[in-house]
């Protein structure tokens, strides 16, 4: 049974980690990232061709982490596939032991890294197709599937800051009659939209799960070029002007108190800092005492 259907079920708070394939066939970092998360998350959400971006297959990664023993939620879009060859992919995850999955249209070619190539979009609807099938056991043909139809816990995605946002509200609504039960959004960034949103939701009578997206950003850099690129992604503006407001400011206050912190703990004999005083990152603070093991210690304060 899918983790996070179990965890949803038991009323817990579910939790998924996104994975991007790699731009070759190595999936050895990735398998690495998974062991870190491995019992910490519901599933693994790994992207199909993101941002429409030349990949590995989402099916490609999914088998090697349930191989590895880690959840995986197979992405799959209609833009690269006609319902024969979802179908196919889908009948191919589920002999793996994959019953998880996100359906997402996927973004135009022309937006990606190969923008000649043609869309397919055969498919109004993949989870429409995919919950009929598992209702009467046949292909997209109306051909008897042997051993019966798989069973997928199925998802879908939405757009919370959206307008006018009746319409995704509506979008919504049907993603969930055609079988979706549950439901990852794009990041949020802008929190009183977002609860604008679930009362929206919440007001028209719609029962799913719903998963806020949440995307860390690393640096000033990554904010402007989702902003600028990712097709989406909204209230990024106002994520990087908070995250940038009073940052000289900031910067002094946690240096300061990054010298008062050295100062403190140089008086205590046989201890030593690592790397030069300066130049030092405002908020970084490394010291070493002798006669003790870092590992030792974090082991015993666990």
């Amino acid at each position: 049974m899918s983790m996070l259907k179990e965890a949803f079920a038991a009323g817990k708070f579910g939790v998924t980690a996104e994975m991007a394939p790699p731009k070759g066939y190595d999936f050895s970092e990735q398998l690495e990232a998974a062991k870190l998360l491995n019992g910490k998350v519901h599933g693994v959400n790994v992207t199909d061709m993101q941002s429409a971006s030349l990949k590995a297959s989402s099916l490609g990664l999914c088998v090697a982490l349930k191989n590895a023993g880690v959840e995986p939620i197979l992405q799959m879009t209609g833009r690269d596939r006609n319902r024969m060859a979802i179908m196919g992919d889908i009948l191919s995850a589920a002999a793996f032991g994959i019953d998880t999955m996100l359906a997402l249209t996927g973004d135009h070619p022309v937006v990606g890294d190969c923008p000649e190539s043609k869309p397919v979009y055969d498919l109004d609807s993949i989870l429409k197709m995919l919950t009929k099938i598992e209702q009467t056991n046949c292909d997209c043909g109306g051909n008897e599937i042997a051993g019966g139809a798989p069973k997928f816990y199925k998802g879908a995605s939405v757009t919370p800051v959206y307008d006018p946002i009746e319409l995704q509200i509506n979008k919504l609504r049907q993603k969930v009659e055609n079988g979706a039960e549950y439901i990852q959004t794009q990041g949020i960034f802008d929190l009183e939209t977002f609860k604008r949103f679930l009362d929206k939701v919440d007001a028209a009578g719609i029962k799913t799960h719903i998963m806020a997206g949440i995307i860390p950003l690393k640096a000033a850099g990554m904010a402007r070029y989702m902003n600028e690129n990712v097709p989406g992604i909204a209230a990024m503006a106002a994520a990087l002007k908070e995250a940038c407001a009073n940052m000289d400011e900031n910067t002094k206050k946690v240096t300061a108190l990054r010298d008062k912190l050295i100062d403190g703990i140089a008086k205590i004999p046989h201890c030593a800092l690592n790397g030069a005083r300066s130049p030092r990152l405002p908020g970084n603070v490394n010291f070493c005492f002798e006669g003790i093991e870092g590992e030792s210690l974090l082991l015993l304060l666990d």
